[in-house]
Protein backbone atom coordinates (compact mmCIF):
# COMPACT_ATOMS: atom_id res chain seq x y z
CA UNK A 1 0.00 0.00 0.00
CA UNK A 2 3.00 2.16 0.94
CA UNK A 3 4.25 1.85 -2.85
CA UNK A 4 1.33 2.45 -4.45
CA UNK A 5 0.55 5.91 -2.83
CA UNK A 6 4.40 6.63 -3.06
CA UNK A 7 3.47 6.04 -7.02
CA UNK A 8 0.64 7.94 -6.98
CA UNK A 9 2.30 10.88 -4.90
CA UNK A 10 4.81 11.03 -7.85
CA UNK A 11 2.65 11.26 -10.76
CA UNK A 12 0.60 13.89 -8.86
CA UNK A 13 3.58 16.12 -7.89
CA UNK A 14 4.49 15.26 -11.81
CA UNK A 15 1.35 17.34 -13.08
CA UNK A 16 -0.94 13.86 -13.35
CA UNK A 17 -3.70 13.02 -10.70
CA UNK A 18 -4.28 9.48 -10.54
CA UNK A 19 -8.19 8.53 -9.58
CA UNK A 20 -7.79 4.94 -10.11
CA UNK A 21 -4.98 2.48 -9.70
CA UNK A 22 -5.48 -1.07 -10.73
CA UNK A 23 -3.11 -4.07 -10.30
CA UNK A 24 -2.83 -7.17 -11.92
CA UNK A 25 -0.52 -10.40 -11.49
CA UNK A 26 -0.35 -13.93 -12.13
CA UNK A 27 -2.11 -16.21 -10.04
CA UNK A 28 -0.28 -18.18 -7.30
CA UNK A 29 -0.03 -19.40 -3.58
CA UNK A 30 -0.99 -15.77 -1.94
CA UNK A 31 -3.10 -14.19 -5.42
CA UNK A 32 -6.59 -14.51 -3.84
CA UNK A 33 -6.36 -13.47 -0.41
CA UNK A 34 -4.15 -10.50 -1.35
CA UNK A 35 -6.42 -9.65 -4.51
CA UNK A 36 -9.43 -9.45 -2.41
CA UNK A 37 -7.12 -7.67 0.39
CA UNK A 38 -6.70 -5.08 -2.54
CA UNK A 39 -10.16 -4.42 -3.58
CA UNK A 40 -11.33 -3.95 0.40
CA UNK A 41 -9.23 -0.85 0.24
CA UNK A 42 -10.54 0.10 -3.38
CA UNK A 43 -7.66 -1.06 -5.30
CA UNK A 44 -9.19 -2.51 -8.92
CA UNK A 45 -6.98 -6.03 -8.19
CA UNK A 46 -7.09 -8.39 -11.76
CA UNK A 47 -5.84 -12.40 -10.55
CA UNK A 48 -4.13 -13.21 -13.94
CA UNK A 49 -4.50 -17.34 -14.11
CA UNK A 50 -1.47 -18.78 -16.42
CA UNK A 51 -4.36 -20.12 -18.98
CA UNK A 52 -5.64 -16.88 -19.63
CA UNK A 53 -2.40 -16.30 -21.54
CA UNK A 54 -2.74 -16.33 -25.00
CA UNK A 55 -0.51 -19.99 -26.03
CA UNK A 56 -0.15 -22.12 -29.31
CA UNK A 57 -3.55 -23.49 -30.53
CA UNK A 58 -1.41 -26.65 -30.42
CA UNK A 59 -1.92 -26.76 -26.43
CA UNK A 60 -4.79 -24.93 -25.91
CA UNK A 61 -5.54 -24.14 -22.71
CA UNK A 62 -9.06 -24.10 -20.60
CA UNK A 63 -9.57 -20.44 -19.28
CA UNK A 64 -12.01 -21.19 -16.05
CA UNK A 65 -10.78 -18.10 -14.78
CA UNK A 66 -12.37 -16.62 -11.69
CA UNK A 67 -11.60 -14.96 -8.61
CA UNK A 68 -12.62 -17.46 -5.19
CA UNK A 69 -14.03 -16.00 -2.42
CA UNK A 70 -13.01 -17.83 0.97
CA UNK A 71 -16.02 -20.05 0.96
CA UNK A 72 -15.55 -21.78 -1.99
CA UNK A 73 -11.76 -22.27 -1.10
CA UNK A 74 -12.44 -23.84 2.18
CA UNK A 75 -15.37 -25.78 0.64
CA UNK A 76 -12.49 -27.98 -1.64
CA UNK A 77 -10.42 -28.14 1.44
CA UNK A 78 -12.04 -31.37 2.78
CA UNK A 79 -12.14 -33.60 -0.37
CA UNK A 80 -8.45 -32.34 -1.37
CA UNK A 81 -7.25 -32.98 2.47
CA UNK A 82 -8.98 -37.00 2.07
CA UNK A 83 -7.75 -37.42 -1.29
CA UNK A 84 -4.22 -36.66 -0.17
CA UNK A 85 -4.51 -38.98 2.92
CA UNK A 86 -5.65 -41.49 0.96
CA UNK A 87 -2.52 -41.15 -1.27
CA UNK A 88 -0.83 -41.05 2.33
CA UNK A 89 -1.99 -44.31 3.36
CA UNK A 90 -1.07 -46.24 -0.18
CA UNK A 91 2.07 -44.88 0.42
CA UNK A 92 2.78 -46.06 3.98
CA UNK A 93 1.52 -49.97 2.62
CA UNK A 94 3.46 -49.98 -0.35
CA UNK A 95 6.58 -48.97 2.15
CA UNK A 96 5.31 -51.98 4.36
CA UNK A 97 5.62 -54.56 1.76
CA UNK A 98 8.30 -53.41 0.36
CA UNK A 99 9.97 -54.09 3.50
CA UNK A 100 8.56 -57.51 4.06
CA UNK A 101 9.42 -58.24 0.41
CA UNK A 102 13.25 -57.21 0.95
CA UNK A 103 12.86 -60.48 3.37
CA UNK A 104 11.24 -62.56 1.80
CA UNK A 105 7.45 -62.49 3.45
CA UNK A 106 4.50 -61.83 1.41
CA UNK A 107 0.87 -62.26 2.27
CA UNK A 108 1.00 -59.47 5.18
CA UNK A 109 -2.01 -57.19 4.56
CA UNK A 110 -1.32 -54.08 6.37
CA UNK A 111 -4.60 -52.52 6.04
CA UNK A 112 -6.55 -54.93 8.38
CA UNK A 113 -7.02 -54.10 12.10
CA UNK A 114 -5.52 -57.13 13.44
CA UNK A 115 -2.19 -56.11 11.30
CA UNK A 116 -0.23 -54.41 13.79
CA UNK A 117 -0.34 -57.35 16.36
CA UNK A 118 0.84 -59.87 13.54
CA UNK A 119 4.43 -58.05 13.23
CA UNK A 120 6.29 -60.06 15.97
CA UNK A 121 4.43 -63.25 14.76
CA UNK A 122 6.29 -62.80 11.39
CA UNK A 123 8.77 -65.35 10.01
CA UNK A 124 11.10 -64.97 6.92
CA UNK A 125 11.93 -68.20 5.15
CA UNK A 126 14.73 -69.36 7.04
CA UNK A 127 12.55 -69.17 10.00
CA UNK A 128 14.23 -66.22 11.62
CA UNK A 129 11.98 -63.24 13.17
CA UNK A 130 11.96 -59.80 11.52
CA UNK A 131 15.35 -58.21 12.71
CA UNK A 132 14.48 -55.49 15.41
CA UNK A 133 15.71 -52.28 13.63
CA UNK A 134 12.99 -53.19 10.76
CA UNK A 135 10.51 -54.31 13.10
CA UNK A 136 10.40 -51.12 14.49
CA UNK A 137 10.28 -49.25 11.10
CA UNK A 138 7.16 -51.22 10.33
CA UNK A 139 5.56 -50.32 14.06
CA UNK A 140 5.87 -46.72 13.42
CA UNK A 141 4.47 -47.42 9.82
CA UNK A 142 1.57 -49.31 11.05
CA UNK A 143 0.95 -46.78 13.80
CA UNK A 144 1.15 -43.73 11.14
CA UNK A 145 -1.11 -45.70 8.87
CA UNK A 146 -3.45 -45.67 11.94
CA UNK A 147 -3.39 -41.96 12.72
CA UNK A 148 -3.76 -41.39 8.93
CA UNK A 149 -7.24 -43.60 8.42
CA UNK A 150 -7.89 -41.77 11.73
CA UNK A 151 -8.56 -38.71 10.13
CA UNK A 152 -9.59 -39.75 7.13
CA UNK A 153 -13.06 -41.14 9.44
CA UNK A 154 -12.88 -38.01 11.09
CA UNK A 155 -13.57 -35.57 7.58
CA UNK A 156 -16.19 -38.15 6.93
CA UNK A 157 -18.03 -38.25 9.85
CA UNK A 158 -17.61 -34.03 9.91
CA UNK A 159 -19.45 -34.59 6.17
CA UNK A 160 -22.04 -36.89 6.45
CA UNK A 161 -23.12 -34.47 9.71
CA UNK A 162 -22.54 -31.50 7.29
CA UNK A 163 -24.78 -33.38 4.62
CA UNK A 164 -27.54 -34.22 7.34
CA UNK A 165 -27.74 -30.79 8.73
CA UNK A 166 -28.35 -29.11 5.18
CA UNK A 167 -30.93 -27.08 3.74
CA UNK A 168 -32.55 -27.88 0.71
CA UNK A 169 -30.53 -25.71 -1.65
CA UNK A 170 -27.28 -25.41 -2.34
CA UNK A 171 -24.08 -27.34 -2.92
CA UNK A 172 -24.75 -29.97 -0.05
CA UNK A 173 -28.52 -30.28 -1.90
CA UNK A 174 -26.38 -30.92 -5.34
CA UNK A 175 -24.01 -33.57 -3.62
CA UNK A 176 -26.99 -35.41 -2.02
CA UNK A 177 -28.48 -35.35 -5.46
CA UNK A 178 -25.09 -36.96 -6.89
CA UNK A 179 -25.10 -39.62 -4.40
CA UNK A 180 -28.52 -41.13 -5.25
CA UNK A 181 -26.97 -41.62 -8.37
CA UNK A 182 -26.20 -45.43 -8.77
CA UNK A 183 -22.18 -46.10 -9.20
CA UNK A 184 -21.44 -42.69 -7.78
CA UNK A 185 -20.29 -42.61 -3.80
CA UNK A 186 -20.60 -39.55 -1.31
CA UNK A 187 -16.64 -38.77 -1.92
CA UNK A 188 -16.91 -38.33 -5.58
CA UNK A 189 -20.43 -36.14 -5.85
CA UNK A 190 -18.49 -34.19 -3.11
CA UNK A 191 -15.43 -33.27 -4.85
CA UNK A 192 -17.63 -32.90 -8.14
CA UNK A 193 -19.76 -30.58 -6.77
CA UNK A 194 -16.65 -28.60 -5.05
CA UNK A 195 -14.54 -28.61 -7.96
CA UNK A 196 -16.89 -28.20 -10.91
CA UNK A 197 -20.71 -27.85 -9.97
CA UNK A 198 -20.37 -25.11 -7.54
CA UNK A 199 -18.79 -23.27 -10.88
CA UNK A 200 -20.97 -20.63 -12.97
CA UNK A 201 -19.70 -22.36 -15.94
CA UNK A 202 -21.98 -21.08 -19.21
CA UNK A 203 -22.15 -24.14 -21.01
CA UNK A 204 -21.87 -27.88 -21.86
CA UNK A 205 -18.20 -26.83 -23.67
CA UNK A 206 -17.22 -24.57 -20.71
CA UNK A 207 -18.05 -28.00 -18.40
CA UNK A 208 -15.83 -30.09 -20.73
CA UNK A 209 -12.98 -27.59 -21.40
CA UNK A 210 -12.65 -27.09 -17.42
CA UNK A 211 -11.80 -31.07 -16.89
CA UNK A 212 -9.70 -31.27 -19.81
CA UNK A 213 -11.90 -33.88 -21.57
CA UNK A 214 -11.91 -31.91 -25.20
CA UNK A 215 -9.28 -32.39 -28.15
CA UNK A 216 -6.04 -30.65 -28.79
CA UNK A 217 -6.08 -30.23 -32.53
CA UNK A 218 -3.04 -29.60 -34.57
CA UNK A 219 -4.13 -26.83 -37.45
CA UNK A 220 -2.53 -25.77 -40.34
CA UNK A 221 -3.76 -23.88 -43.29
CA UNK A 222 -6.54 -26.65 -44.20
CA UNK A 223 -4.72 -29.28 -42.26
CA UNK A 224 -6.54 -30.39 -39.00
CA UNK A 225 -4.95 -33.22 -36.52
CA UNK A 226 -6.25 -34.42 -33.62
CA UNK A 227 -2.85 -34.92 -30.86
CA UNK A 228 -5.39 -36.52 -28.06
CA UNK A 229 -6.94 -34.32 -24.89
CA UNK A 230 -6.03 -30.80 -24.22
CA UNK A 231 -5.46 -32.13 -20.30
CA UNK A 232 -5.31 -28.57 -19.73
CA UNK A 233 -8.19 -28.35 -17.16
CA UNK A 234 -8.83 -30.04 -13.96
CA UNK A 235 -6.85 -32.94 -13.40
CA UNK A 236 -8.77 -34.66 -10.43
CA UNK A 237 -12.09 -33.96 -12.01
CA UNK A 238 -10.85 -35.97 -15.34
CA UNK A 239 -9.31 -38.91 -13.68
CA UNK A 240 -12.18 -39.29 -11.43
CA UNK A 241 -14.65 -39.10 -14.63
CA UNK A 242 -13.16 -41.53 -16.51
CA UNK A 243 -12.85 -43.91 -13.63
CA UNK A 244 -17.10 -42.71 -13.14
CA UNK A 245 -16.71 -43.93 -16.70
CA UNK A 246 -16.10 -47.52 -16.77
CA UNK A 247 -18.34 -47.83 -13.73
CA UNK A 248 -21.07 -46.39 -15.65
CA UNK A 249 -21.07 -49.28 -18.28
CA UNK A 250 -20.90 -51.53 -14.94
CA UNK A 251 -23.85 -49.98 -12.88
CA UNK A 252 -25.57 -48.38 -15.71
CA UNK A 253 -26.14 -51.30 -18.09
CA UNK A 254 -29.59 -49.76 -19.26
CA UNK A 255 -28.54 -46.17 -19.88
CA UNK A 256 -28.38 -44.04 -23.15
CA UNK A 257 -25.02 -43.26 -22.27
CA UNK A 258 -23.91 -46.94 -22.36
CA UNK A 259 -25.86 -47.66 -24.69
CA UNK A 260 -24.26 -45.37 -27.05
CA UNK A 261 -20.91 -46.68 -25.79
CA UNK A 262 -21.41 -50.08 -26.34
CA UNK A 263 -22.70 -49.35 -30.28
CA UNK A 264 -19.36 -47.65 -31.42
CA UNK A 265 -17.06 -49.95 -29.56
CA UNK A 266 -18.71 -53.31 -31.20
CA UNK A 267 -15.55 -54.46 -33.09
CA UNK A 268 -14.10 -54.76 -29.27
CA UNK A 269 -10.44 -53.03 -30.05
CA UNK A 270 -8.95 -51.48 -27.53
CA UNK A 271 -7.80 -48.69 -28.65
CA UNK A 272 -11.86 -48.18 -29.75
CA UNK A 273 -12.75 -48.50 -26.22
CA UNK A 274 -10.07 -46.47 -24.80
CA UNK A 275 -11.08 -43.91 -27.31
CA UNK A 276 -14.37 -44.03 -26.76
CA UNK A 277 -14.59 -43.89 -22.89
CA UNK A 278 -12.77 -40.72 -22.65
CA UNK A 279 -16.22 -39.50 -24.66
CA UNK A 280 -17.94 -41.07 -22.36
CA UNK A 281 -16.59 -39.70 -19.47
CA UNK A 282 -17.40 -36.31 -21.49
CA UNK A 283 -20.88 -37.00 -21.90
CA UNK A 284 -21.25 -38.15 -18.05
CA UNK A 285 -19.75 -35.15 -16.63
CA UNK A 286 -22.27 -32.86 -18.80
CA UNK A 287 -25.03 -35.35 -18.15
CA UNK A 288 -24.27 -35.18 -14.14
CA UNK A 289 -24.01 -31.12 -14.31
CA UNK A 290 -27.61 -30.50 -16.01
CA UNK A 291 -28.81 -33.17 -13.33
CA UNK A 292 -27.58 -31.15 -10.52
CA UNK A 293 -28.13 -27.77 -12.34
CA UNK A 294 -31.54 -28.13 -14.25
CA UNK A 295 -32.63 -31.27 -12.58
CA UNK A 296 -33.06 -33.16 -16.59
CA UNK A 297 -31.99 -36.84 -15.78
CA UNK A 298 -30.27 -38.56 -18.75
CA UNK A 299 -32.14 -41.19 -20.04
CA UNK A 300 -32.16 -44.67 -18.45
CA UNK A 301 -30.31 -43.17 -15.37
CA UNK A 302 -30.83 -45.38 -12.28
CA UNK A 303 -31.17 -43.20 -8.91
CA UNK A 304 -31.32 -44.50 -5.34
CA UNK A 305 -34.46 -43.59 -3.27
CA UNK A 306 -34.22 -40.09 -1.53
CA UNK A 307 -33.48 -40.42 1.64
Amino acid sequence: MQLLHRWRKEAAQAGHPIKRIAVAYEAGRDGFWLARWLRAREIEAYVIHPSSVPVSREHRRAKTDRLPTVEDEDARRPSRERESLVGECTRIVNRVKANLARLGIRGFRPRLAHAPKRLETLRTPEGTAVPANTLAELQRDMAHLRFVKQQIKEIETARAKRLEQASEGGRDAMVRLLARVVGIGIETADMLVQEVFSRKLRDRKAVARYAGLTGAPDESGQKRRERGLAKAGNARVRHAMIELAWGHLLHQKDSALAEWYQKRTVDARGGTRKTMIVALARKLLIALWRLVTTGEAPAGLLLRPAA
